[in-house]
């Protein structure tokens, strides 16, 4: 498939990454040579500089027989235009933009990108994206990444496991054995920073960080196997009232759930603005990293502390802060991906990466086929993917011990109806079943080939 990537910023050059890993024709636009000559210098992909809007640029980037176009320049206007030049002047069949303005988001504005007005296929928010993830971690203390699948009644949980997890040492497959009711099934471990698909034969070990599945019934039970509590989080101090912590925030008082938030943040004008737009939070206006508006913001009872500004370093250094001042569990938002290896020995117990958040949203509208999500795990080295068996995949009426899966591949649940099943070699899968994978990155092009459902298939 020939994809046309507009910015090569972070989230563009991940994208192009993924997509020309597995063999599809990528060109990359940027205004800034320097970002696409990286992205030719790095990546198996053609690259042109210039302004992603401009009709020339576009027809020069091969517009005129590309199959998709991803607008993701660090600009919402011109995410805007280039989806609607490549509609009106090169008829490109796809178009997703990213957009970050809560004004183009606006649900009564909704009808601004149909195919006659602004054509604009798939919409893209990392605000809204990183606000729920963070809800996610609120959700789930024990966790430092989630991710919810099939509908909603599973998770996939990052945990991180310490020296008293009743479960070291033990090899994953008698832990099947010991715990035969349990659907939970440990996917992948990163043990001295590489990360990898774990054999039954494997153990675990104190710092490991497994990524279990796990369906939402069994959740507390696997918690208290691998030795983690999942206390109520009732009392949250956010950190930054921009975009995402003014969500965040919004969506917690829309939840329903009995959850007292307070926000903290620098700029007078994002205060007064997010005061303005929230109920029942109370918002304090001044320096998240000062003690004494921590201790009027009641950090020492807090539940949770959430540091989402728009640094890293502030994020970080506040979340330590908040810890120092009795707040027992803190989040951060990361953006640099270098940055998220300091965390454990600093004490902040879960994060949020921008990027990878960005990128698994746009993975899942990319695979489109019958591929209905996409998480992407650490710094793109991984994907669970969950898709609907179509009755064309070889897969179909197979086995799952005679299914030739890649070593790096495990399966974690397959949804037969409403029932979720955990994957034994005896179980097979059927045409319409949801079955659930995780791939390492450079077994996904394979996965896909099984499940008959690549970023071919529109």
């Amino acid at each position: 498939m020939k994809v046309i990537i507009c910015g090569a910023g972070q989230v563009g050059w991940q994208i192009a990454r993924h997509l020309s890993g597995e063999r599809n024709d990528v060109t990359v636009v940027d205004s800034n040579p320097d970002l696409v000559r990286r992205a030719t210098d790095t990546l198996d992909v053609q690259g042109l500089a210039g302004f992603a809007s401009y009709p020339d640029v576009l027809d020069r980037a091969g517009a005129r027989d590309a199959d998709m176009i991803i607008a993701a320049t660090h600009s919402d206007e011109v995410n805007m235009v280039t989806c609607q030049v490549a509609h009106s002047v090169f008829a490109i069949n796809r178009k997703i933009a990213r957009l970050r303005s809560q004004s183009y988001l606006d649900a009564i504005y909704s009808d601004l990108y149909r195919r006659d007005h602004m054509p604009i296929d798939v919409v893209i928010s990392p605000e809204l994206e990183v606000a729920e993830a963070a809800l996610q971690r609120l959700a789930a203390p024990a966790a430092f990444d989630t991710e919810t699948f099939l509908g909603g009644a599973a998770k996939l949980m990052g945990i991180r496991l310490a020296d008293d997890c009743p479960v070291l040492n033990t090899p994953l497959r008698q832990l099947s054995d010991l715990f035969s009711t349990l659907r939970v099934v440990v996917l992948a471990v990163r043990r001295e920073g590489r990360l990898f698909a774990p054999e039954a034969g494997d153990q675990l070990f104190a710092g490991d960080e497994c990524y279990i599945f796990s369906p939402d019934e069994d959740i507390p039970r696997t918690l208290e196997v691998f030795g983690k509590k999942s206390p109520k989080q009732e009392r949250v101090v956010i950190l930054g009232g921009g975009n995402v912590g003014l969500t965040v925030a919004r969506k917690l008082e829309q939840s329903g759930r009995r959850i007292r938030a307070k926000v903290i943040e620098r700029s007078r004008a994002h205060a007064e603005k997010a005061a303005d737009a929230l109920e029942r939070t109370i918002v304090l206006n001044g320096d998240a990293l000062d003690s004494a508006l921590l201790a009027e913001a009641g950090i020492a009872r807090a539940d949770a502390v959430l540091a989402v500004t728009d640094d890293d370093k502030t994020n970080l250094l506040a979340a330590v802060r908040a810890k120092s001042e009795g707040c027992p569990f803190a989040i951060a938002l990361i953006n640099d991906p270098t940055l998220i290896p300091l965390l454990e020995p600093i004490g902040v117990d879960a994060y949020i990466n921008p990027r990878a958040t960005t990128v698994s949203s746009i993975l899942r509208h990319i695979r489109h086929g019958r591929v209905r999500g996409v998480y992407s795990i650490g710094d793109a080295e991984a994907e669970v993917i969950e898709a609907q068996v179509m009755s064309t995949s070889s897969i179909a009426g197979s086995q799952i011990r005679d299914i030739d899966f890649p070593e790096g591949v495990l399966v974690g649940a397959v949804q037969k109806g409403k029932v979720i099943h955990k994957p034994t070699g005896s179980l097979r899968i059927e045409e319409g079943d949801v079955i659930v994978i995780f791939a390492m990155a450079a077994d996904v092009a394979q996965v896909e080939q099984l499940l008959q459902v690549s970023i071919d298939f529109f």
